[in-house]
């Protein structure tokens, strides 16, 4: 195989269910796919996960030029089931996506109409026999793998290079449950921000929280929550919201900062940030805005808010 990573080429042999030849019997596709502009720069990623243990048995990710959401995500789609056809074209496989449309098409439930999908669900029905596979669709913070393995593949794309594979896992070890302690007081327990446009601080502040590991916790009708019982972060919006910018330099709150990983992972959010409504601030000083010592990107949104990304 090329342009993949297997992770444990042994797997088969501790997967479910394994048959005569020591193939697992069920598998499950974890698929999507993303585009920057839409139609514009994309890509898709696919992996093969063993349904007992969780662990990734293989994975790939690849740039597709410029193409529209669709057409990726239905492109890891068909890349995710030629990695399972690999591993055994007999298995049974249950695939997962965030694509609504996508897993509703492929179910018979809807109509394909446009071209280029109807050709790559085609494509997608002869990798396998579509009576060995099931689809379910599923929330886009429990599709992260294969949203990573997207955006590995448009960065890699976009920048010009091939797309690498990330280093092969190693066997988890049971670790015993610390015994629970009172939380001590003083932490923080949530932060909420105001604003008077919801769907484009989800779009914009939901997506850099995402990536910076607060998955989406709860949602109602003026808001989203980001992040678990220890410590979340609410956006919200609402009548009681005044005004239509947040302006940072008034007395209050002037920005959140987050540690962001390394240097590396810093410079990677930062780009990636820019497809999905945020700007670079003090590029004249990036990345050392906050002096010498201090390597940070920050960024802010169409409606005002400043994000600071801290590397270790």
């Amino acid at each position: 195989m090329t342009d993949q990573q297997l992770f444990d080429p042994h797997a088969s042999d501790r997967t479910a269910g394994p048959g005569a030849d020591g193939a697992p019997q069920r598998l499950i596709v974890e698929a999507d796919g993303g585009s920057r502009g839409n139609p514009g720069h994309a890509g898709y990623g696919a992996l093969v996960r063993d349904p007992d243990t969780g662990r990734i048995l293989v994975e790939k990710a690849a740039y597709i030029g410029k193409a529209s959401n669709n057409v990726a995500e239905y492109s890891g789609l068909v890349s995710g089931l030629e990695l399972a056809r690999e591993i055994n074209p007999k298995a049974s496989v249950h695939v997962k996506m965030d694509s609504k449309l996508v897993v509703e098409q492929m179910s018979g439930r809807w109509q394909i109409k446009h071209a280029d999908m109807r050709v790559l669900a085609g494509e997608a029905r002869t990798v396998m026999n579509p009576r060995q596979v099931t689809y379910e669709w599923i929330p886009r913070e429990c599709n992260k793998d294969a949203d990573r393995l997207s955006n590995e593949a448009m960065d890699a794309g976009m920048a010009g290079v091939p797309w690498k594979p990330r280093a092969a896992e190693k066997e988890a070890v049971p670790v015993a449950a610390p015994a629970e302690t009172p939380r001590p007081a003083g932490q923080l327990h949530h932060v909420e921000v105001w604003t008077a446009d919801l769907p484009s601080a989800v779009s914009s502040l939901g997506w850099l929280l995402e990536r910076l590991g607060f998955p989406r916790r709860e949602e109602w009708k003026h808001g989203v929550s980001y992040g678990s019982e220890t410590f979340y972060i609410v956006l919200e919006s609402g009548p009681d919201v005044t005004g239509s910018l947040h302006e940072r330099r008034r007395p209050g709150v002037n920005h959140l900062a987050f540690r962001a990983g390394s240097r590396a992972d810093v410079d990677l959010l930062a780009r990636r940030a820019v497809s999905h409504g945020w700007s670079l601030m003090f590029r004249d000083a990036h990345p050392y805005a906050g002096g010498p010592e201090h390597y940070a990107a920050y960024l802010e949104n169409a409606e005002g808010f400043e994000i600071e990304l801290v590397a270790s």
